[in-house]
């Protein structure tokens, strides 16, 4: 299958890049770097092993780009209008695009946009980031899960599925809700945490008083979950994200990255939506309203 990256960033970039060096084909959509890494080539320094992808096929518009079996998007959600102009080149008949990013309603606004377009979400489980040129530096985790939003084609999801097993990235298909609002628990609290106390994950979690706000947020994520109807998300799972966050090695989200390197912040859709599809609901996220509030403050 061909594949292409839209965001070959810290997330888009490190699953693709594993795609490629395995021999498939994987093209990569680059902005800032794409003259760098076009002339010095793309480079993982992974935890479990590093690699260089020479050559790697690089593009500045994907006027230029083939089109693709599977589309991976790791570009920021602040860019969504710029995914919806950039993405039909690449689109066949029975393309598969798989949204690795953050946030509560994303495939459901690109639906909108392409009505008959087979969508999946990805939700990666991993620390990594991008704070050089044709670099990914890859921390902890890699994990990823897919959840069908509207692929009908079950035989192409289940051959990226193993696409990504073949090499060596733990993969498995998960119910896309229950999914979504899964990786919300983490995102919400860390995320915008890290950004209006200046921190990283580990000194939230020394300190009793951030980890009880920490752990208070995650359980008002999983309320809001319930309410609107998601079903097998329980306060254990807050327990489990505690737990695993502690094993980690001090790390920087992504919107603190963003908000360090003076990037726009990730707020409508980590926040503002799935805040204002609760309240619909009838359920007010209180705790994360306010943390909302001092992130459209900072940004």
């Amino acid at each position: 299958m061909k594949y292409s990256v839209i965001g070959t960033g810290a997330v888009g970039g490190f699953y693709g890049s594993k795609l490629a060096n395995a021999g498939f084909d994987v093209e990569f959509l680059l902005h800032s770097d794409y003259q760098y890494v076009k002339e010095n080539g793309l480079k993982v320094l992974s935890c479990n092993g590093d690699f260089y992808l020479k050559s790697p096929k690089v593009f500045s518009s994907t006027e230029k780009m083939s089109k693709s079996d599977v589309v991976l998007v790791g570009l920021k959600s602040v860019n969504q209008e710029l995914l919806y102009k950039i993405l039909p080149p690449l689109l066949k008949d029975n393309t598969l695009v798989i949204l690795i990013q953050n946030g509560i309603g994303l495939e459901e606004d690109l639906q909108k946009k392409f009505p008959n377009l087979y969508i999946a979400a990805g939700l990666a489980f991993i620390c990594s980031q991008k704070k050089q040129p044709g670099v990914i530096e890859h921390l902890f985790y890699g994990s990823i899960n897919l959840g069908n939003f509207s692929c009908k084609d079950k035989a192409l999801f289940s051959n990226v599925l193993n696409d990504f097993v073949k090499v060596g990235i733990q993969a498995q298909e998960v119910e896309y809700y229950q999914a979504r609002w899964k990786k919300a628990v983490w995102n919400m609290p860390f995320n915008g945490m890290t950004v209006v106390l200046n921190t990283t994950t580990d000194k939230l979690l020394k300190n009793p008083d951030t980890e009880r706000l920490i752990y208070d947020q995650m359980k008002e994520v999983i309320d809001a979950a319930q309410i609107l109807g998601v079903k097998g998300l329980d306060y254990s799972f807050a327990d489990k994200m505690i737990e695993m966050t502690k094993e980690m090695i001090p790390y920087s989200p992504s919107m603190k990255l963003d908000y360090d390197f003076s990037r726009p912040m990730e707020v409508y859709y980590l926040y503002t939506r799935p805040i204002s599809e609760a309240r619909k609901a009838g359920f007010e996220m209180k705790k994360l309203s306010m943390l909302e509030a001092q992130l459209k403050f900072l940004g």
